[in-house]
């Protein structure tokens, strides 16, 4: 592996954004050290979906969420969240089901 270069020290975003345009990000980070990140204080984008669910399993959603006092939809969500990040290992990052 090539050595790699050492990142400027920017005076302002529109530098470092000129920088970035004009260089090759592969010089200067070896991405295969990178990790996933999460923001958790960014507010997510959201898609609307449709999916069919048997009506039972929205009752008993329903009944989780009126006992937390929160909308079912984001009951939805908080569950969704939560098995997303057991079956990916990722128990201790934090996702903000909004």
């Amino acid at each position: 592996m090539k050595k790699l270069k050492e990142i400027p020290i920017f005076k302002s975003l529109k530098e470092e954004e000129e920088f970035w345009s004009t260089h090759d990000s592969t010089e200067y980070i070896n991405y295969s050290k990178v990790e996933l990140g999460f923001l958790p204080e960014l507010k997510p984008s959201s898609k609307t979906i449709s999916i069919r669910l048997p009506e039972s399993l929205v009752d008993a959603i329903k009944i989780l969420a009126n006992k937390q006092d929160i909308p079912y939809q984001s009951m939805l969500k908080i569950l969704l969240a939560d098995k997303v990040r057991e079956r990916l290992n990722l128990k201790n990052r934090k996702w903000r089901a909004a």
